[in-house]
């Protein structure tokens, strides 16, 4: 065997990424933000980007130490959800605070908290671009670099079921769900996991414009290029390590110059 072919039959390292290459020194500000701030900021980042299906869907933050969660009650859009209207529930979906009510699809929400300690955060909804793809049984293909943060973090849940309205279907579909980061239901649409509102938030938005991407490629009847794990592993790493934050700052700035109401 020659040098050349040693070399090419030897698996190559995975290329680095995130803050191990590189951290920025500075950053620029972002007001301060109390929680139920913070998640109506991501409900209107999230409506205004395409991601939510008018009065459908919730977004849930069962905050570190806590059993109860914030969510969004039921009959308001999410692009108009200001940090009063939020609600809180316990563990089994009781209304705890709130000017409305929550409906039964929280029990999507309650279960996975239940079994995910990791998942502090759950955001559902029907996205146009997911629930394309989701209709046919589709995950889309990673061709775009920023694709890369969901290397091995996607997965299907192939059946429709109808109506998530019990914490019994809630606790089935948490189990069929497991501990997927991101969650294509089919006929259905997607649930998105995070650490905090940040992470979540950004990877619901970047999902959906995956999905867009994925579909346009399909249209065009060629093969993408393919993106090699070698180098989907360093940029999975800097899109989760060092674009979570600037992408939240600069939504919540872009949105707060438009709509102050949203802190009301």
């Amino acid at each position: 065997m020659t040098a050349t072919e040693q070399r090419s039959s030897t698996p190559a390292e995975p290329r680095k990424g995130g803050l191990e290459q590189w951290a920025p020194r500075v950053m620029p500000p972002v007001p301060a933000l109390t929680d139920e701030q913070a998640l109506a900021c991501a409900f209107r980042i999230l409506a205004h980007g395409g991601f939510s299906e008018n009065m459908a869907g919730h977004i849930t933050w069962q905050r570190p130490g806590r059993d109860d969660m914030l969510v969004n009650p039921w009959g308001l859009w999410w692009e108009e959800i200001s940090a009063s209207d939020l609600c809180t529930v316990d563990a089994d979906a009781n209304v705890l605070a709130g000017k409305w009510d929550v409906t039964p699809a929280i029990h999507i929400h309650t279960e996975l908290h239940r079994r995910r300690p990791d998942a502090r955060v759950v955001i559902h909804n029907h996205p146009y671009w997911v629930s394309v793809l989701a209709a046919v049984g589709m995950l889309p293909e990673i061709v775009h670099q920023n694709g890369s943060m969901f290397y091995g973090d996607l997965e299907f849940v192939n059946e429709y079921t109808g109506e998530v309205d019990s914490a019994e279907l809630g606790a089935d579909l948490a189990s069929r769900i497991g501990d997927a980061k991101v969650v294509f239901l089919a006929s259905h649409g997607v649930i998105v996991t995070g650490d905090d509102v940040r992470d979540a938030t950004f990877r619901a938005a970047t999902v959906e414009r995956l999905c867009k991407l994925a579909y346009d490629v399909h249209l065009m009847e060629k093969d993408p290029f393919e993106i090699s794990p070698q180098f989907m592993v360093g940029m999975k790493a800097s899109q989760l390590e060092r674009a979570v934050d600037p992408f939240w700052d600069g939504a919540v700035r872009l949105l707060l110059r438009r709509e102050p109401d949203v802190l009301d």
